[in-house]
């Protein structure tokens, strides 16, 4: 039974921080400054992305899921407050 919980604790330690990289850290402003999400998809869809899957809230960043004008899919993570590309995994 000590050998499970280490373990459970161990994993817990592992994870965390592998969890907190998942979304990067795109502003510090408060909400009440952010671009609202219509006009954020707006400047989304000015940048080029195209048939956006999904559009959410991660952390501080809006998180889209869709496809470049190319057809590649693309996971990308903006500025709220700006729109500026923070992140992108593009792929085939």
């Amino acid at each position: 039974m000590r050998k499970i919980a280490i373990s459970i604790m161990f994993a817990s330690v592992v994870a965390a921080p592998l969890a907190a990289q998942a979304a990067p850290n795109c502003t510090a402003e408060a909400k009440d400054k952010w671009m609202s999400e219509d006009a954020m998809k707006a400047k989304v869809a000015t940048l080029g992305y195209e048939r956006i899957k999904t559009f959410k809230v991660s952390g501080n960043c809006y998180e889209i899921y869709g496809y470049t004008k190319d057809g590649k899919k693309a996971e990308v993570y903006f500025n709220p407050v700006n729109g500026d590309v923070v992140k992108s995994e593009i792929g085939d």
